[in-house]
């Protein structure tokens, strides 16, 4: 098998840019404001990392650990809604962002509808629920999905065979075979 793709083969394909968590060097990784930086540079796709509350409210939170990026202790999943809407999801990066809150992913998507096309890293979600956002949204052509456990991704891909789905390939082989 070659190393290099054949020359002959059509490239179609246009650059797309995707902003990390927002821009989460100007802002608070995962959080409006964050987003908000995104679509005001023109970014194609803003990436989110999606979490689920104990019970069962989607949010934009890469976790699983509190700590890092709130006011809380813990993991995120171990908390209720009525507790995550209460951290403060800012100060750790800038006082100026003080109070700024752990979004919910509904909101966020009927936010960003229209302004910016949506990576989702799923990190902990219930996947018919999670899918079921995304039609009610609209956004099953303005998003992709990726998930950093196969048996997740395998999963969501029986649900969704017609949405996008990220893979990661470590050599030509794995290129290939995507």
């Amino acid at each position: 098998m070659p190393l290099t793709p054949p020359r002959d083969v059509p490239r179609t394909r246009t650059i797309e840019i995707v902003c990390h968590r927002g821009a989460n060097a100007y802002a608070p990784a995962n959080t409006l404001p964050a987003a908000q930086i995104c679509v005001d540079w023109g970014m194609d796709y803003v990436e989110v990392d999606v979490n689920s509350s104990k019970d069962g409210v989607l949010y934009i939170f890469h976790g699983p650990e509190l700590e890092f990026t709130t006011d809380g202790m813990g993991l995120f999943h171990e908390l209720t809604a009525a507790e995550i809407d209460q951290l403060d999801a800012g100060s750790w990066f800038d006082p100026h962002f003080a109070n700024e809150r752990v979004p919910r992913l509904d909101a966020f998507l009927r936010w960003v509808k229209g302004k910016a096309k949506v990576f989702f890293d799923v990190k902990r979600a219930d996947l018919p629920q999670l899918l079921a956002l995304v039609e009610a949204t609209g956004l099953q052509t303005e998003c992709f999905f990726w998930f950093g456990d196969d048996a997740q991704a395998q999963h969501f891909r029986r649900l969704a065979p017609h949405l996008p789905l990220k893979v990661n390939a470590s050599d030509a082989a794995g290129v290939y075979a995507a």
